[in-house]
């Protein structure tokens, strides 16, 4: 095998194989990102058994062939090495390193393509397309929803599925929950499926939000490809929540504010909020939402917004880090907090509404 790579290039797509591998397993060949030329193209594929990466990019003075390297190595080696063209060779079970018009000379051992585990290529499935820029924000407006209590796996990810001729995202932890639905078409018959946020992520890290996204669901995974990325995903198997009982049909009561006044409010007020319990108050009355601590050995903090409000007087007890989250992703300049009773859900919107929303439990009054 032989091939030359642009030094920048090839570094971009090992960095990504080694975010992919799992350090902690003993498997010395799950180590290894899988290295084949054919024709011109270098495949790059790297897995954990769990999720797995693959991506394709041109090379020239090829020879075919495969072989694969412990990518943590091969990473540290890439990021030594000057910005130019490289020359790489297997020879005598080693992949030699060597960036062109240089005496620079890496000798890497490989291990034999054999026993590294195969990774399908999703033949026979039924696919269907996205457009990018709507899986980024639909990722984006859900995962940081997903719980990272272990004893309840089936909430460790992000569901998915076909509702009607639309497609839904949700999360939760058990204490709020994230929604988005977009139009779609062509979608094909499937149930709903939980998406661990590892591959999410690499969707992310990865999609350019140009074009779309091709995605298939087989009996225990989920297949997607776009640009010259594939992405193979093991999904998580258990029954999601049934999210539809927490989210309020009507609320009583609307409070109309800015979105940047009310997220500034929030970052001061939180300095001083117990950072254990992240308890913080919101009382509202007409044309002014108050946002403050309780007393505390460190001290409190309170600042009023000018808002948009007709009802009682209330006060409800929030965790801030579930209001500062999902501002971080609304859109617009304005938002909406929506209740009936201060013990009940409250749900975050954007003015005028979108195709999402986030729903919050409040706290124990103290």
């Amino acid at each position: 095998m032989k091939f030359i790579s642009e030094r920048n290039v090839l570094l971009k797509e090992v960095s990504i194989a080694q975010e992919i591998i799992s350090v902690k397993n003993a498997m010395s060949i799950l180590s290894n990102v899988l290295l084949e030329v054919h024709d011109g193209f270098l495949t790059i594929k790297a897995t954990d058994l769990k999720v797995a990466f693959e991506t394709k990019i041109p090379v020239s003075g090829s020879v075919n062939g495969v072989t694969t390297v412990f990518c943590e190595k091969l990473l540290g080696i890439l990021r030594s090495l000057p910005d130019r063209e490289i020359e790489f060779e297997v020879r005598d079970g080693k992949l030699t390193i060597k960036p062109v018009g240089t005496s620079i000379d890496f000798q890497l051992k490989s291990i034999s393509s054999d026993k590294f585990p195969e990774i399908k290529d999703g033949d026979n499935l039924t696919w269907f397309a996205l457009p990018q820029a709507d899986v980024l924000e639909m990722i984006g407006q859900t995962i940081f929803s997903v719980s990272d209590d272990e004893t309840r796996y089936y909430m460790n990810g992000v569901y998915l599925e076909r509702k009607g001729d639309n497609i839904v995202m949700v999360a939760t932890d058990g204490r709020r929950l994230s929604y988005i639905e977009k139009a779609a078409t062509g979608l094909p018959e499937f149930n709903g499926i939980i998406v661990p946020p590892k591959a999410l992520n690499l969707i992310r890290k990865l999609a350019s939000g140009q074009g779309t996204m091709n995605l298939a669901i087989s009996d225990k995974q989920l297949h997607v490809q776009f640009d010259n990325q594939k992405i193979q995903s093991n999904l998580i198997e258990g029954q999601f929540p049934n999210y539809s009982r927490v989210i309020p049909e009507s609320q009583s009561f609307t409070i109309g504010l800015k979105k940047d006044d009310f997220s500034e409010a929030l970052k001061r007020v939180s300095l001083l909020a117990e950072q254990k319990a992240k308890r913080i108050y919101l009382t509202v009355s007409e044309g002014n939402l108050m946002v403050n601590t309780e007393e505390s050995e460190m001290g409190m903090a309170k600042e009023e917004i000018a808002c948009e409000y007709q009802g009682p007087l209330t006060t409800m007890a929030l965790n801030y880090m579930f209001l500062t989250d999902p501002l971080r992703v609304l859109t617009g300049d304005r938002i909406t907090l929506e209740f009936t009773d201060p013990k009940k859900a409250m749900t975050l919107r954007t003015d005028p509404r979108k195709d999402f929303f986030h729903v919050v439990m409040p706290m124990q009054m103290d």
